[in-house]
């Protein structure tokens, strides 16, 4: 099962991963992206082993961003790739058919080159402008999102999760357009009450949303 609810972790200078991914867990986030941005690989590595013994503990399910060699040498559930990382194909001939593969997408050429080459879920955006990411592609908006998802040239078959600047007010917005689900990173990761935060996200999402497993 593709979670309704799923979570990143970025660099920010205050809070390592790892307690980000504590804390997440802790408070009952149960689908992980872990988002390491321009460190070697061995630090990431390193920060991705530990987050895997995090998530491991709170039955999380952990997404390696990037990197399918680190999602193979830690076991990790899957991969999220970026429009310009490794083909999907070629990561799936190295993480091996049983796991996770997700894809970024921004227009519905995009999602339909990904879904032949096997993805398992799409993250379309942004929607709107985040600083969390580099080279952003277009922002998408709602009006974005009811036009993609309600195509008639093409049918979309892989559940969409919408990210990029998502706040607390937008949640219901977005899921009234028909996505699957939504990906949230800054609204946590830079807020004050990361707990408080977190649960006031959950609320918006039933048990079944955010329980396990693929």
């Amino acid at each position: 099962m593709i979670h309704r609810f799923q979570y990143l972790t970025q660099d920010v200078d205050s809070i390592s991963h790892q307690e980000l991914a504590e804390i997440a867990c802790k408070n009952g986030i149960r689908w992980l992206q872990l988002r390491v941005k321009n460190k070697p690989f061995d630090t990431y590595l390193s920060i991705a082993n530990d987050v895997k013994k995090i998530c491991n503990k709170w039955n999380c399910i952990l997404i390696i961003n990037d990197n399918v060699e680190i999602c193979k040498a830690i076991d990790a559930h899957g991969v999220h790739l970026g429009k310009n990382d490794m083909v999907i194909a070629e990561a799936r001939k190295i993480v091996g058919s049983n796991k996770i593969i997700g894809g970024t997408a921004n227009t519905i050429e995009d999602i339909e080159r990904i879904e032949k080459q096997g993805i398992d879920y799409i993250g379309l955006g942004p929607y709107k402008f985040t600083n969390t990411k580099e080279n952003l592609s277009s922002v998408i908006g709602l009006d974005g999102y009811q036009k993609i998802l309600h195509s008639t040239i093409y049918n979309i078959k892989k559940p969409v999760i919408a990210i990029g600047g998502i706040q607390l007010t937008d949640i219901k917005p977005l899921m009234n357009t028909g996505i699957h689900g939504i990906a949230v990173s800054s609204a946590i990761n830079l807020s004050t009450k990361k707990e408080e935060t977190i649960s006031a996200f959950l609320k918006h999402f039933s048990a079944k949303d955010t329980s396990h497993i693929y």
